[in-house]
């Protein structure tokens, strides 16, 4: 009875930008996509059989062992000294070198997307993403009733030769958006030359960048290529990292790296936000880190994920009926699939859900003119042998819309 008194009362008026804001749908699609009959590639999700799910149990039963009152006690906003001390010997051994001050331990790199659009981002302001761009940044963004300014990819990644047309009306953007390495949803990675020309770009028009690397760690085949912030001489960049992908998400660990004033701005909008990250789990992480063999760790990750890329690719080339064509990538969790001629993907969905096999229509990723002859397929999350059979379940729903 209190249940259905309360949804008789009249609704509240919510702020202007929910207006802008919609669910995401990779959120909405896991919900039925994620059954167990399903061979779901929709999701973003690591290998679960990879977790280190001993050593992370013993890391935490040391720490609270050892210092238990303190790690269940409140922290720091900036985030754990010794966690904070690892990331940055980390990263220098990648060439990214910054001091301890210049790191603020996030809940995943996805709270690093809302600091930086809380610090950055008046409504009104214009914010220069690739086209297609990863659905929860132009979420977070949107809710900040910003304007896109959209830029074409291509297999090198963003079409840096197109930001110039960008900067000379009325209003200047005010930050440029890219997930660089083995991009999401498209599994590209932008190139060397690129990466140079976008440092300069951004350095001549005093325009931040926000580098968004989850996937960064996971180059399975190719040579490694500089973070954008390795690059950067003059602080025009912000990068964002996270165990997610390379340890377990449910830690929801993550990090900004930066120049020391945007650093401590974004660590005021956290203290109004959340106070600072779980103690434990940070705790826990920095005493994990000390002594697992985390790349070896890497390299395991590194290999299953190869394999199970071209398990998927070889398995994209047997099945898929002529017109269609996906994305090579050399690392991270996912593939780009465009359809033939005609199709939308939208309204293969719901045939492939039919036939237990489930994807993410690309519509959704695109900031401006969403188009639905793309698809997004993970492989990091299904061993080969499921990886295989999906496809070739995939490819018969494609080949009947084609009859």
């Amino acid at each position: 009875m209190l249940a259905a008194r309360l949804s008789a009362l009249p609704a509240f008026p919510l702020a202007q930008r929910m207006s802008r804001m919609k669910a995401s749908a990779v959120r909405e699609i896991l919900k039925v996509a994620e059954r167990p009959d399903v061979l779901s590639f929709a999701g973003g999700l690591p290998a679960p059989e990879l977790f280190p799910v001993e050593a992370i149990a013993q890391a935490h039963a040391e720490v609270l062992a050892d210092d238990g009152r303190a790690a269940l006690q409140y922290s720091t906003t900036e985030g754990y000294g010794p966690l904070r001390e690892w990331i940055t010997s980390h990263l220098g051994e990648g060439g990214l070198h910054a001091a301890t001050d210049q790191v603020l331990i996030t809940n995943g790199s996805q709270q690093g997307i809302e600091l930086v659009a809380k610090v950055m981002l008046d409504p009104g302001d214009v914010v220069i993403v690739e086209n297609p761009s990863y659905l929860a940044a132009l979420q977070t963004f949107s809710g900040f009733e910003v304007d896109f300014a959209v830029v074409g990819s291509d297999n090198d990644g963003m079409r840096v030769d197109d930001l110039e047309r960008l900067v000379g009306g009325e209003r200047k953007p005010k930050l440029i958006y890219l997930v660089p390495n083995f991009q999401n949803p498209k599994g590209t990675t932008l190139s060397l030359e690129r990466r140079h020309a976008l440092v300069r770009f951004a350095q001549r028009h005093r325009i931040l960048i926000l580098e968004d690397n989850p996937y960064g760690e996971l180059r399975f085949r190719g040579e490694h290529l500089p973070s954008l912030a390795s690059l950067d001489t003059e602080g025009v960049v912000i990068s964002l990292g996270s165990f997610s992908k390379v340890l377990a998400p449910g830690l929801r660990l993550g990090w900004a790296v930066g120049p020391r004033e945007l650093i401590r701005h974004l660590t005021v909008i956290k203290q109004a936000s959340d106070l600072h990250t779980a103690s434990l789990a940070q705790r826990a992480a920095a005493r994990l880190l000390t002594r697992f063999d985390f790349n070896a760790h890497l390299e395991t990750l590194r290999a299953v994920y190869g394999e199970r890329c071209q398990t998927m690719l070889s398995a994209l080339e047997k099945h898929m009926p002529a017109g269609t064509r996906w994305t090579v990538p050399e690392g991270g969790m996912f593939v780009w699939v465009e359809l033939p001629r005609g199709m939308s993907a939208d309204t293969l969905f719901p045939l492939a859900l039919d036939k237990r096999v489930a994807f993410v229509p690309g519509s959704p990723f695109f900031a401006s003119e969403p188009r639905s002859e793309f698809m997004r397929l993970n492989y990091s999350n299904r061993p080969s042998e499921l990886i295989e059979e999906g496809m070739r379940r995939l490819g018969a729903v494609i080949a009947s819309q084609q009859q």
